[in-house]
């Protein structure tokens, strides 16, 4: 049986995962955040071979990003945080919907986005850790970056005037995006809905 506890969230793709061992005493935590195997017997035969960290200061806001082959399992390691992840697949019947989630040092929750999403967070606490395992190298070339505040998207994000990199500034709207860098082929639903 895995160690993973594995939700199903509002949208089609997108799990929220529990991590397979987390032991909590006086001294504090052990933590075990990721087991490959415990993935695979729960049925998600995803490989990782990359790990990022991002470490930005209240208020940063990163995204929305994403691209057509990478699998991610986001998490974070200290503070909190507010990830927004949306489907930008133009041939799913959930194109261009949201959802939010609260990832915080505390519930120690992780997400699994797949190819074809975007994600974007902005940091809530004074510093946040932003962890990110990847199924493929990282390039630039094929990634997109959509506006955090696409009206066409309409993510309700906590903060108003978020800190903002050149790069997420500059942003293309969802009309103006290029769409073959979107994913076209529909992405496998691993987990059934749980009774």
């Amino acid at each position: 049986m895995s160690g993973y506890s594995i939700q199903l969230t509002k949208l089609k793709d997108v799990l929220r995962l529990d991590p397979p061992f987390v032991f909590r005493d006086e001294r504090g935590e052990n933590i075990e955040t990721f087991n490959q195997t415990d993935l695979h017997e729960a049925g998600i035969p995803v490989v990782f071979i990359r790990d990022s960290l991002s470490i930005s200061r209240k208020n940063v806001l990163r995204g929305l990003h994403g691209d057509s082959k990478t699998w991610k399992l986001i998490s974070c390691l200290s503070g909190t945080l507010f990830l927004a992840v949306v489907d930008m697949r133009e041939e799913s019947e959930q194109y261009l919907k949201w959802e939010g989630f609260i990832l915080s040092d505390q519930n120690r929750e992780q997400i699994l986005v797949p190819p074809g999403f975007a994600n974007g967070h902005i940091v809530l606490s004074e510093s946040a850790h932003f962890f990110y395992k990847m199924s493929h190298q990282h390039n630039r070339a094929d990634q997109f970056t959509i506006a955090w505040d696409d009206p066409h998207i309409g993510i309700d994000w906590p903060v108003e005037s978020p800190i903002l990199s050149e790069r997420d500034a500059g942003r293309d709207s969802t009309s103006e995006r290029i769409s073959p860098l979107i994913a076209k082929m529909p992405i496998e639903k691993f987990v059934e809905a749980e009774n």
